[in-house]
């Protein structure tokens, strides 16, 4: 008798061809066959960042092809779902050790969903677990460098947005690559979170406070440029799972909101303190930026271009490809720049004028997505991000590192009603563009 080899990681990895115990059609296999096919789609998806109301949708969708009823439970790292065919019941509970958004994976895993009852119903349970085999180890479409230039490029887009100029710009694309390119070679060795976020936006602080220092020392410039290494930091913002917890929590799957929530609230504390530690020990301060000289009109055109790189940055970081990470990049080059301009030009509250820019960021989301087939969080997540306020929360962490409480709690304030309203935007956008999404049933 062949002995099963045991997995030796700590989040053990399942043996799923063990389970396609019959080859027979995946229609005709066993409750714990069928079972094992749903719950793996699961964790797929879950996977690769996609929120829990899809991933239940999801599943779903393949159980009635099935024939079965299946109720999951569904967290950030994990789901436990009970399959019930005929009378019979089989319980399963299955985890991944990390979350992150990857949109070409869960486009795959959502377009072979899709295609299930034409053509998954007609394969056995070992060819579908093979397909997703496949689909589970597929590479990123792009390299350790080519994420760190994304990077480079989304926070130099970002820095220019925040209000600094060519040097503040130049080096926030220095710190920033740099940063994330270790992000990525860490997680290729699959180093713990806590250590990523620490070591990659310590590598961007203190590479910014170096490219400044080398162009001070050269250029005799002035030290007002040195609050730019906030941007340098911003490509560790947690916006997918603030944007998701958000999400979630509206259609009442508590669970997976709330953890979603409290990573987002993990990642910025580790991140902001980290970067307030290395501030002080490099002497950079988070001055405001110097105002710009640029008339109204080269603004807005600079504002456009500048959203549009920010967000096409942030979606070749999410393994977009390039005709879904264009299209998030209008996008937000719209939804962004009309926010901006509502608080400089109409003077709306920062929050207010972030529920308008999501909301104008989900109704153009539905738009492109029916042209362009792709999930619809790969094109809404990348467009919010870069309106989420890590500048706020940075500015937060250092007033209250710093003892001044008054101003630590005032940025504090406008960081937590952006988050809060940037998901309603989306949410209500989501309601009248998505009938099925519109239904607590």
């Amino acid at each position: 008798m062949q002995i099963e080899k045991i997995s030796k990681k700590h989040h053990m990895k399942m043996p799923w061809h063990s389970l396609a115990k019959n080859n027979v059609k995946i229609i005709d296999a066993n409750l714990s066959e069928k079972a094992s096919v749903i719950g793996r789609i699961g964790i797929i998806l879950l996977a690769s960042g996609t929120g829990a109301w899809r991933v239940r949708y999801s599943m779903n969708s393949v159980a009635r092809v099935l024939g079965i009823t299946c109720s999951a439970d569904i967290g950030l790292t994990s789901i436990e779902l009970t399959c019930v065919e005929a009378g019979d019941s089989y319980t399963q509970a299955l985890s991944v050790s990390n979350s992150g958004l990857n949109t070409d994976k869960l486009g795959e895993i959502e377009n072979f969903v899709n295609l299930f009852q034409a053509e998954g119903i007609n394969m056995t349970t070992e060819e579908i677990h093979t397909v997703l085999d496949h689909i589970q180890n597929k590479v990123g479409n792009y390299s350790e460098i080519i994420h760190g230039l994304a990077a480079a490029l989304a926070c130099c887009a970002f820095t220019f947005l925040l209000g600094g100029g060519p040097i503040e710009m130049f080096c926030a694309f220095i710190g920033s690559g740099c940063g994330n390119w270790i992000r990525n070679l860490m997680t290729k060795k699959q180093i713990t979170l806590f250590a990523k976020i620490a070591v990659s936006v310590a590598t961007a602080c203190l590479t910014y406070a170096l490219s400044f220092y080398l162009l001070r020392y050269i250029f005799q410039i002035s030290a007002n440029h040195e609050a730019g290494y906030i941007g340098a930091m911003l490509f560790i913002v947690p916006g997918v799972p603030f944007v998701t917890s958000g999400l979630d929590i509206a259609k009442m799957d508590m669970r997976s909101g709330i953890e979603r929530l409290a990573q987002a609230i993990v990642i910025v504390s580790v991140s902001t303190l980290v970067g307030w530690i290395c501030a002080l020990l490099v002497h950079l301060k988070p001055e405001s930026f110097n105002k710009l000289s640029i008339s109204l009109a080269f603004l807005v055109i600079f504002r456009l271009i500048a959203s549009f790189c920010g967000v096409f940055g942030f979606s070749l970081m999410f393994n977009s490809k390039i005709n879904i990470a264009t299209a998030a990049g209008i996008i937000g080059a719209i939804a962004n720049t009309c926010r901006l301009e509502l608080v400089d030009l109409l003077h709306y509250y920062p929050a207010l004028a972030a529920f308008i820019g999501a909301f104008i960021a989900g109704i153009l989301a539905a738009i492109f997505q029916r042209k362009l087939h792709c999930p619809i969080i790969a094109i809404t997540v990348p467009s919010i991000v870069i309106m989420v306020p890590g500048l706020y929360m940075y500015h937060a962490v250092y007033e209250l590192g710093i003892n001044s409480l008054v101003n630590s709690a005032f940025w504090f304030t406008q960081a937590a009603l952006i988050v809060i309203f940037l998901p309603l935007g989306l949410i209500a956008a989501r309601i009248l563009t998505d009938d099925k999404w519109r239904y607590a049933g």
